[in-house]
């Protein structure tokens, strides 16, 4: 290790460090330049006034003083160290592991040092060496806070919420009101479903934190976990004031608002999609339609999100039809069969195919607020899509030596959703209603889940469609002669009400806002009848209740 030479300190050195150890930054800083105009070369006086410039954001100015600092004494630790964050600020943390890596090679026994090299593998996605380090720190600290919070969040992103727990626990007994380790335990929490864990949690952050956006952000999402919706909008709304671009705070007021059956104040605020991640705007040349009159322009009307949103808001392209517009739909390909005899279409297109000219164009979600809807002016008119008559030829025939009650059964979504985990069940768990005398059960489910397959198997009564339905319109041809559909919220729910059929719909305890809050009927589909659970995750509760109104359903309840 490379001992720097001792410098004497000038008079300024020593007001500045009394003024940086107040936290009077700026006056700091003033401090160490007179130092440093007295003694250029003056290690102490860069590498102080570089941590100054890291704690007032100024990184490249923090850069330049701790490199100059380590001309001076390359062996220090602590500045290769102070480098190595500033370069991680910078979001250049290959370059900051190095500095780190330098700063451990000087110094084993450095926790600070290993704690940030964790942060900086962890920000490159190696979680696991990065809680290797994380857990050197606190051998070498053991009550070491930040450290323990790390490896709590590693542990978290690595799919282990209840492992992080314990970690973030031991973060605030260590320092009580650490508020990114609470904020960070209601995350871990809420993951697991601890809703009412979860909210204490933020609730302390945010008393350690009062302008924490996250904070507030998260505790909306809590107490919507818990359909307490009145009680999170206030808290969405002081994220948004706190953050006014926070995309992810604006989309959930907007969700909340919803729920509420608050359409003004929820459409506006859903346009917020666009700038929460998940999606991307379409870049056309074309303007958007806001709503005004058409002047028999030509629309283009694009599908933006699942199937199951775009089976439930083509509703509109009839009444845009009825407005005097040329309508021209873009919708994903296993769809255009069943859409083609949609009212009111002039065109439809696959997404991704050469479209037409068009005078103005509209995201399909964006319709509902084009047309200013409101709970009593909402198009509930069904069915508007029909099967197409060939199909239900073909399809008739396969169903016929099925019971006399009919039932088709859907019990997952799209495993890549992000509520899949909320929304979907094993078909294991259906077994009570499966195991029902004299009905014909037909799986509508096209995407089987591990112990899926055993099931299926194990019921030589229950009759698997799933890989010979080519796209929609075969679904939509069996929907249309089975006497009823029960299904959780996927596409196959919306697809059952867009053509008047029966449809019981499984709901998670917190539904979808779509789905309204606390109602056994839809709005959006008068055939539809809801079941939700009565606590979160309680889908053998909602089973036994669909077995129960199975039973007592008349024998052909429904003519085919």
């Amino acid at each position: 290790m490379t001992m720097r030479r001792q410098q004497p300190s000038p008079e300024a050195f020593t007001e500045a460090l009394a003024l940086h150890r107040e936290g009077r930054l700026e006056e700091a800083a003033g401090r160490y330049e007179t130092a440093l105009e007295q003694t250029p070369k003056h290690f102490d006086a860069l590498h102080f006034l570089g941590l100054v410039r890291v704690r007032q954001g100024r990184h490249d100015e923090a850069q330049k003083l701790l490199r100059k600092a380590l001309n001076q004494n390359p062996g220090s630790a602590e500045a290769n160290n102070s480098l190595g964050f500033t370069l991680a600020a910078q979001g250049r943390h290959d370059e900051a592991t190095a500095r780190y890596e330098k700063a451990l090679a000087l110094k084993p026994d450095f926790p600070q040092a290993r704690n940030n090299l964790g942060i900086a593998l962890a920000d490159l996605g190696r979680h696991e060496e990065a809680m290797a380090h994380y857990r050197q720190a606190i051998a070498v600290e053991p009550g070491y806070a930040e450290a323990l919070a790390n490896l709590g969040v590693s542990l978290a992103e690595l799919g282990r919420p209840g492992e992080a727990i314990p970690f973030f626990e031991a973060a605030l007994a260590r320092r009580p009101g650490f508020a990114e380790a609470a904020l960070n335990l209601g995350n871990a929490q809420f993951a697991l479903g601890a809703f009412a864990a979860a909210i204490g949690s933020y609730e302390c952050a945010i008393a350690s934190a009062p302008g924490s956006a996250r904070a507030y952000n998260n505790l909306g999402r809590a107490l919507g976990a818990l359909n307490r919706h009145e009680e999170a909008i206030p808290c969405y709304a002081k994220a948004a004031a706190l953050a006014p671009d926070y995309a992810g705070a604006q989309w959930n007021l907007a969700l909340a608002h919803l729920a509420l059956g608050d359409f003004a104040e929820g459409w506006p605020r859903y346009e917020w999609r666009w700038q929460n991640g998940d999606l991307t705007p379409r870049a056309f040349a074309r303007p958007l339609w806001r709503g005004e009159d058409t002047g028999g322009r030509t629309i283009l009307v694009h599908a933006e999100q699942g199937l199951g949103d775009t089976l439930q808001f083509v509703r509109y392209v009839p009444l845009l039809a009825r407005r005097g517009a040329r309508v021209l739909l873009e919708a994903p390909p296993p769809l255009l069969p069943l859409l083609a005899g949609l009212d009111g279409l002039a065109g439809l297109f696959a997404a991704g195919e050469e479209l037409p000219n068009f005078d103005c164009h509209l995201p399909l979600l964006s319709l509902p607020g084009a047309f200013a809807t409101a709970l009593d002016t909402l198009p509930r008119h069904v069915p508007y899509l029909a099967p197409p008559a060939d199909r239900v030829v073909r399809w008739r025939a396969a169903l016929a030596p099925l019971a006399p009650l009919r039932i088709g059964i859907a019990w997952a979504g799209s495993a890549t959703n992000s509520n899949d985990r909320n929304r979907s069940l094993p078909l294991d768990r259906l077994r009570p209603l499966l195991e029902l005398p004299g009905i014909g059960f037909v799986s509508l489910q096209k995407e089987l889940r591990p112990g899926d397959a055993d099931v299926l198997a194990s019921r030589p009564g229950l009759l698997s469609l799933g890989d010979r339905l080519e796209d929609f319109a075969d679904t939509a041809a069996v929907a249309s002669l089975l006497d009823l559909v029960i299904t959780v919220d996927t596409s196959v729910a919306h697809l059952a009400g867009a053509l008047a059929r029966p449809v019981w719909i499984m709901l998670p305890f917190a539904a979808e806002w779509r789905w309204l809050r606390g109602r056994e009927d839809s709005p959006w589909y008068p055939t539809a009848r809801l079941f939700r659970q009565s606590a979160p995750g309680d889908w053998d509760g909602l089973v036994a209740r669909l077995v129960e109104a199975v039973q007592a359903l008349p024998p052909q309840p429904w003519p085919a």
